[in-house]
């Protein structure tokens, strides 16, 4: 079974606390948003391999660490690109690569309309990333999408979830880790989180 994690920490819920304030505009949504992916980016790479360099300091050698991994990040189009410039301030060199889902009005299920990954996905850790998971539908397709493509390790990184997203990827996607600011505790009949922050789309780009 997959782990998942919901962060405890003050500054964590002090920013989702703004998050979710119906006041707050689009363009400190953005940055808040942006932090706590940063914030989350911390905890999901705690327990990463580490391999053993040696670096010339002003004064003599040092033995030290780093990442023996190579990262890339993968937003679901559209709100989890809002997540990225949080990431990439603690992981400058991973690539990115994204995937756009949208639902079929038939068969009510996730339709992949655009995907570009970097070449060398296979090699590299992924942090798949997407504000809310709600139902949990387009987060347990893009991992499937990935999983085509030959990758191996895939972390899910979202703003807040919900228990039946959690729910249905660790039924189909035990394999993948997920990392929450927050978890609520249900859906209403729209599917959104309850109490929730509303569309993250919407107000990260300010269309609504």
């Amino acid at each position: 079974m997959s782990k998942l994690f919901v962060s405890e920490h003050p500054l964590i819920h002090t920013k989702m606390a703004m998050l979710r304030n119906k006041e707050t505009g689009t363009k400190e949504f953005r940055e808040i948003i942006q932090e706590v992916a940063m914030l989350l980016t911390y905890e999901a790479t705690r327990d990463l391999p580490m391999k053993d360099i040696i670096v010339e300091t002003p004064v003599a050698t040092a033995n030290c660490k780093t990442a023996a991994e190579k990262f890339a990040i993968v937003p679901i189009l559209r709100a989890g690109m809002g997540m990225t410039d949080g990431l990439l301030k603690l992981l400058p060199t991973a690539k990115i690569g994204h995937i756009g889902l949208y639902r079929d009005e038939e068969t009510k299920q996730p339709v992949e309309y655009y995907c570009k990954l970097p070449a060398d996905v296979q090699e590299r850790t992924v942090f798949l990333t997407d504000p809310m998971l709600a139902t949990g539908g387009s987060a347990a397709a893009a991992v499937g999408f990935l999983k085509e493509r030959g990758v191996k390790k895939i972390i899910f990184l979202c703003i807040l979830a919900a228990p039946d997203g959690v729910q249905k990827m660790q039924e189909e996607h035990p394999d993948v880790d997920i990392y929450a600011a927050a978890y609520d505790g249900m859906l209403n009949e729209n599917a959104y989180i309850v109490p929730g922050l509303g569309d993250a789309g919407d107000r990260i780009f300010g269309t609504k």
